[in-house]
């Protein structure tokens, strides 16, 4: 590391942004049992606003460097098909959602529906006055991934440029932030991701951990220092995680899991397009324009078999799937979408 980081401003925890935390949380608590009540509605949605990225990471696929900002009329009537469907969470992602100049407008119609708003960001239009503004739209949740801490061909989303935000984030931001770190293909020095995640931990952040698959695509086993890495960063998370997260041994192993994955339903991928997807990596699957989903759609989807499941890296799938992991079997031979081995897959790992 060839810069010096500055002394952290430690995220400070006023009465205001405690009164949040504990709204938060019982929200949080109440999506849960909601979804241990009844299985006809999804947990999480993930809804793209704008595929266009202002950067070009190597192992990225779901971005491109030309499109406009899907209209605002569209997105909010989007934002109510999923609160019409019973959506629990919904998480802005892209592309980069920051580049949307209306998505102020957007948090505040998912906290209108009811549910919880995330935004997964690569932090660098950050600003004191934009995070302000994110407060006052209500967002509940923002993950931004650090992937080295200098920047390089793989990715340009570095501790070094990505310092000052996480500064900037500490003192202004009153949701909650995780930093997400990875090890993997295409990340030279694997250490990066423990100074990364002690980083984030003395800032007052959440820490996760990610792994990047090489450009075949297929699960790989770590290498002994990605593992080491691998296994310290995990020690510094919280252990309460750990139950949901019993996959990603087997990721880490480069082993298959056998699971019951509940994609377009307790998960749908909304693209730019409006159309649901069982997530970003398995796109035309269902392929259904969101205003024409339904309950019966998200029923079926609920217990229908992915052929894709065993292979499946992608953590918020699989979280969202543990809910219901001891009922409800589903029916197998119905589908079976690509391989899922796509360049770039990335898993977290709390």
């Amino acid at each position: 590391m060839s810069f010096v980081l500055s002394p952290p401003i430690k995220r400070k925890m006023t009465l205001r942004r405690r009164l949040k935390a504990a709204n938060r949380l019982a929200r949080e608590v109440e999506s849960v049992a909601s979804a241990i009540a009844s299985t006809d509605h999804p947990y999480m949605a993930q809804i793209v606003p704008m595929r266009r990225c202002n950067l070009a990471c190597a192992y990225c696929n779901e971005y491109d460097d030309y499109s406009d900002p899907v209209p605002i009329d569209e997105m909010l009537g989007r934002i109510d098909d999923l609160g019409r469907l019973g959506t629990s969470v919904i998480t802005i992602s892209g592309g980069e959602p920051l580049l949307h100049p209306d998505l102020d407008q957007v948090i505040a119609r998912i906290r209108r529906t009811g549910a919880i708003a995330g935004m997964i960001t690569n932090g660098y239009l950050l600003m004191p006055e934009r995070i302000q503004r994110l407060n006052q739209a209500g967002l509940d949740h923002m993950q931004i991934s650090i992937d080295n801490i200098m920047p390089d061909d793989v990715s340009k989303k570095s501790l070094k440029v990505l310092d000052k935000k996480l500064q900037m984030l500490a003192e202004h931001a009153d949701f909650h932030v995780n930093i997400n770190s990875v090890v993997g293909g295409g990340v030279s020095n694997p250490d990066d991701a423990r100074v990364i995640s002690e980083r984030a931990l003395a800032m007052g952040f959440s820490t996760t951990i990610g792994i990047i698959h090489d450009g075949s695509g297929q699960l790989k086993p770590l290498g002994d220092s990605e593992r080491k890495v691998w296994d310290t960063v995990r020690s510094m998370t919280r252990r309460s995680y750990t139950r949901f997260n019993q996959f990603q041994e087997a990721i880490a192993n480069g082993q298959t899991n056998d699971w019951r994955c509940r994609a377009g339903g307790r998960y749908l991928y909304i693209c730019e397009n409006g159309l649901v997807h069982y997530c970003s990596q398995q796109r035309g699957f269902p392929g259904v324009p969101l205003s024409q989903y339904t309950t019966e759609d998200v029923k079926r989807e609920f217990l229908t078999e992915k052929s894709c499941a065993p292979s499946c890296t992608i953590s918020c799938v699989h979280q969202v799937s543990y809910i219901d992991h001891w009922r409800a079997p589903q029916n197998s031979g119905t589908v079976t979408p690509g391989s899922g081995h796509t360049h770039g897959q990335l898993v977290q790992i709390q």
